[in-house]
């Protein structure tokens, strides 16, 4: 990636009929403000502006289902965002962007994910506490463990709005935590593919810094 040493990238942001799809753009343009980056932010759902993309992010709200079948009814997107995140475009999910990383999703009905992360997508066992899980709450992680993390301390707060979280056993691309009557999944990251369970684009300071280190981020 090029990014400011004579070439504009090309982000893109998937229009799939659901997420808060001008919050995250506007989120990346404010990254990249900061950073001084040549890029453009792109909204769309034409496989071709996909198929060259540089970076891809996945917003998501509401139900699994309904962001899978969204997806699966425009022709040729999601073949052409898994072709280009295969050939090595970083991956950015948001919310339930983030969930179809995982194998399935059980809310409401069985639905398959895109299977990068092992585990289902299963209610929070809230433990009597008030669901969806939403508001600010704190980030759990390993100082260094992984670039997007870089800039924020443990402690640091995200916003959250979800009654559905990452169950699995594999902890390997777990690279952040938080806490709501169990221990939840807030971040993933495997290879150039990557999530937030919370919303960056609502997550002020944190999520600025988060999406800015995406902008910057050279998966290895």
């Amino acid at each position: 990636m090029n990014i400011g040493k004579g070439r504009t990238e090309n982000i893109v942001v998937i229009d799939y009929g659901s997420g808060n799809l001008a919050s995250a753009a506007r989120g990346l343009e404010l990254a990249a403000s900061r950073l001084a980056l040549d890029v453009t932010i792109i909204i769309t759902d034409n496989p071709e502006t996909i198929a060259t993309a540089d970076r891809i992010v996945l917003p998501g709200q509401g139900a699994f289902a309904d962001c899978a079948r969204g997806l699966a009814a425009k022709p040729g997107l999601a073949a052409a965002m898994h072709r280009r995140i295969d050939a090595g475009a970083p991956f950015l999910g948001i919310c339930v962007g983030m969930q179809l990383m995982a194998q399935r999703g059980l809310e409401h009905e069985i639905t398959q994910g895109f299977g990068w992360i092992e585990g289902d997508i299963a209610p929070i066992a809230a433990q009597g506490l008030r669901l969806p899980h939403m508001g600010w709450n704190e980030l759990s992680f390993t100082p260094g463990a992984h670039p997007l993390l870089d800039g924020l301390v443990p402690g640091d707060h995200a916003y959250f709005v979800h009654s559905y979280a990452l169950e699995t056993t594999d902890r390997t691309p777990i690279i952040a935590t938080t806490d709501y009557g169990q221990h939840i999944v807030a971040m993933v990251a495997s290879g150039n593919r990557a999530g937030t369970q919370f919303h960056v684009e609502k997550s002020q300071e944190v999520g600025l810094t988060i999406l800015a280190n995406f902008l910057r981020w050279t998966p290895q």
